[in-house]
């Protein structure tokens, strides 16, 4: 998606962006670096840069508007584009897609349009806890290249509330 994002904005003519965007907690809970999550792909930001969440609460939101562009099958990870072309991928812990999404539930559909704190999956916490490696939630902006860099930030979050990180245009 961003090459297609970034085609997309020459067709329109908005070659330059400029400015920030922010990326909402899709969750509540604590924010912890990406580097501390147990998996590689994710540690070493083979996915993209950004922050995980150690989650509270059921339900996963939009971290900012945009389109839905793919729910897994297994309704444990989604990714997002917003207007400005930023590709967020939110994946609920490790290990969670061998549950074959047992323990989650889609309130949103591939291709919809929805705002930050749009409600998007739903989830039973206790239940993952006792069956995956990790609940650890990381939420990464996948398409770096386009931007100039995170100004990440730190402590307990509010779904929907609370900024996680912004992204620099």
């Amino acid at each position: 998606m961003g090459f297609l994002s970034r085609i997309k904005r020459l067709v329109s003519g908005q070659t330059t962006r400029t400015g920030s965007v922010d990326i909402y907690a899709p969750m509540s809970g604590k924010i912890v670096e990406i580097e501390t999550v147990p998996d590689p792909v994710f540690s070493e930001k083979i996915v993209g840069n950004g922050i995980a969440i150690d989650p509270k609460g059921d339900t996963i939101l939009s971290p900012i508007d945009g389109t839905i562009g793919k729910i897994f099958e297994t309704n444990h990870a989604f990714s997002i584009e917003s207007p400005q072309g930023l590709e967020i991928f939110v994946h609920f812990g490790i290990g969670t897609v061998e549950l074959r999404g047992v323990g989650f539930k889609r309130l949103a559909e591939e291709g919809q349009e929805v705002k930050s704190g749009d409600p998007i999956l739903s989830f039973d916490l206790s239940y993952l806890k006792q069956h995956v490696d990790s609940v650890l939630t990381p939420v990464l902006l996948a398409n770096m290249e386009d931007v100039q860099g995170l100004e990440k930030r730190h402590g307990n979050v509010e779904a929907g509330k609370d900024v996680i990180f912004s992204a620099i245009l």
